[in-house]
C-alpha cells in the first residue's frame, strides 16, 4: 500500500471508531488530525470535507459488509448443495466469525446515518439506502432457491422474509450494546437460523 493509501485508511479507521462511538456531529476533523498525526492540508489531500468523509466510509463499511457475505455464503455453498442447509451453514459460520469479536461488534454506519439522516446530504442517504437494497436482493436470492426446493410453512413475502436478515443483525447490535452483552448478536443470529429451519421444515403429518 502507498503511503497515500495508507494516510487515507489511517484517516477512515480514526473516524469510523469516533463516529461509532459518539456520532458523526461530534466527531470534528481536529481530533481526527490529531489522532492520525497528519496536517490539516493532509487531511484536505484526502477528504474535502466532512460531507466527503462520511461518504468514504459509508461505502467502505458497505463494502467491507459485502465481502464477509461473499465470503462466509459462498463457503458454506461449496459445503452443502441443498440451498437451505447452505442458508443455515451461512447463519452459523457468521455467528462465529461475530462471537470471535473480543468486544463485540463496533457498531454500524448503515444504522448511524439512518439515526442521523439529516445530517447528511442526499447522495449519502441514497447510498445507504441502496446497500439495505443490496442485502434484500442477495438474502431474497437466496430464499427464492431455497423455495424451489421447500415450501414454506406459512405464506410470506420473500423481500420482507430477506429484511429479516439485517433486521435481526441491526437489531443484534443495538441489543448487544444496550446490554453490554457482545455475545447477544451472534446468539440472535442463531435463533434466527432455528426460525428459518422451522420455517421450511416439512409439517409433521
Amino acid at each position: 500500500m502507498r503511503k497515500g493509501e495508507e494516510t487515507r485508511a489511517k484517516i477512515l479507521d480514526a473516524a469510523e471508531i469516533s463516529v461509532l462511538a459518539k456520532g458523526f456531529a461530534a466527531t470534528s476533523i481536529d481530533e481526527l488530525i490529531a489522532e492520525t498525526g497528519i496536517t490539516k492540508s493532509g487531511f484536505f489531500y484526502h477528504f474535502r470535507d466532512k460531507n466527503e468523509l462520511a461518504k468514504a466510509l459509508l461505502e467502505r463499511y458497505v463494502e467491507n459488509d459485502e465481502r464477509i457475505y461473499d465470503e462466509i455464503f459462498s463457503r458454506a455453498r461449496e459445503l452443502a448443495d441443498d440451498p437451505l442447509q447452505a442458508f443455515l451453514l451461512g447463519l452459523k459460520l457468521l455467528s462465529e466469525l461475530l462471537s470471535d469479536l473480543p468486544n463485540g461488534h463496533p457498531g454500524c454506519l448503515v444504522a448511524v446515518i439512518c439515526s442521523h439522516e439529516r445530517a447528511f446530504d442526499r447522495d449519502i442517504q441514497e447510498i445507504n439506502r441502496q446497500a439495505a437494497l443490496m442485502w434484500r436482493r442477495r438474502f431474497g436470492a437466496m430464499f427464492r432457491d431455497i423455495m424451489q426446493v421447500y415450501r414454506p410453512r406459512e405464506p410470506l413475502d420473500v423481500d420482507q422474509l430477506a429484511d429479516m436478515v439485517s433486521t435481526v443483525i441491526e437489531g443484534g447490535i443495538i441489543l448487544s450494546k444496550a446490554l453490554k452483552e457482545p455475545k447477544n448478536l451472534p446468539a440472535q443470529l442463531l435463533v434466527f437460523r432455528t426460525f428459518i429451519r422451522l420455517l421450511f421444515q416439512p409439517a409433521a403429518s
